[in-house]
């Protein structure tokens, strides 16, 4: 606890300063105002996280997270719990969705098992299991107020250790079959909605099988009665592991001065939980785009969070985080190398 607590308390906010600094040059180029829009936002954002207006974003990470999750017992899911593992297995192996555009990114994936349901170690990811699985959250709590904890300690670690070994930007991803059931209940606890109005499809539920998840999200919270003015205790009572560990990761980063990239519908409710530890973090945080789960926009305006994209995509793992790298790098390149109008000898006609 004396770790998280620590970090949660050095988050401090962006340098104002630079951020006006960049603003400043970003209004000499030889553009119309503001007409690069969220390149122009991103790069003022850079220099206030970094403080300072020229940086380095070319090392970069996704940290994935897996683990799996007892609720799967109430059929939640139409795929296998042991696919959780199969395909942690791929990002580090390659293949698939995050490592595949982490390649093309020019950029790195860690892989970290915070509780995957299985015995073995898998080749290559680092092993922080807290335990096989959460327990099933339509019973009683996933899991206890220390394991809840020690989740956000290990994304705190691995932000503290991306930081150590030289990277620049971060982005979290994860994988967990059937984590869009405690991600959903999470969303509905923290901002009061109706798990009918917000429960989705999953990774292909039909119509049934949604009004069935539906129902043992309302069971889950009804049960648990978790606290909504205590982020930790809606982590334990009806979160995972792997949620716990993204949104560790995003403390870890503000307190770092590092931007930290969303992935999607399963980091939001990670973020929600940092959110609700320290809004400070909200400074640091990119969201990359936007979930094709039905809750998506209506819990990321409560956020006042813009993602960068909307492609409809919602595979998770990070695919979404690692794909807004190139975004990034491109808001960096463009704000460091365009011209100004004094370089170009062109006339400056904003008012």
């Amino acid at each position: 606890m004396k770790k998280l607590q620590e970090t949660i308390k050095s988050i401090t906010p962006l340098s104002k300063n630079h951020m006006d600094l960049a603003k400043e040059r970003l209004d000499l180029l030889i553009k119309p105002l503001d007409s690069l829009g969220k390149l122009e936002t991103i790069a003022i954002q850079l220099s206030g996280i970094y403080e300072n207006n020229y940086y380095d974003t070319s090392n970069k990470l996704i940290l994935g997270f897996g683990a799996d999750h007892g609720v799967y017992e109430e059929n939640v899911s139409p795929c296998k719990q042991v696919v959780t593992q199969q395909q942690f297995a791929n990002f580090v192996g390659g293949g698939n969705g995050v490592s595949t555009l982490c390649n093309f990114t020019n950029s790195h994936v860690w892989a970290i098992d915070v509780g995957i349901n299985c015995d073995e170690e898998i080749t290559g990811v680092f092993n922080e299991k807290i335990r096989k699985s959460t327990d099933n959250m339509r019973i009683g709590p996933a899991m206890a107020y220390d394991e809840a904890i020690k989740s956000l300690e290990i994304g705190i670690k691995y932000a503290t250790l991306a930081k150590e070994k030289g990277y620049k930007v971060i982005g979290i991803g994860e994988m967990g079959i059937c984590n869009t059931t405690p991600s959903t209940a999470i969303m509905s606890v923290f901002f009061d909605l109706l798990p009918e109005n917000i429960t989705g499809m999953g990774c292909g539920l039909d119509n049934e099988g949604i009004l069935r998840k539906m129902n043992v999200i309302k069971d889950s919270i009804k049960i648990n009665k978790p606290d909504k003015n205590d982020p930790i205790d809606i982590l334990a009572k009806v979160g995972g592991f792997e949620i716990g560990a993204m949104a560790g990761a995003i403390l870890g980063a503000a307190s770092l001065r590092m931007p930290v990239v969303l992935d999607g519908f399963i980091s939001y409710a990670a973020f929600i939980i940092a959110y609700g530890l320290n809004n400070l973090c909200k400074d640091y945080a990119i969201p990359s785009h936007m979930s094709a789960e039905p809750a998506s926009k209506l819990v990321l305006d409560k956020l006042s969070l813009s993602p960068l994209l909307n492609l409809d995509m919602k595979l998770g793992e990070g695919s979404g985080a690692a794909l807004a790298f190139n975004i990034i790098e491109a808001a960096n390149f463009t704000y460091k190398n365009m011209l100004t109008f004094d370089e170009s000898n062109m006339e400056n006609t904003h008012p």
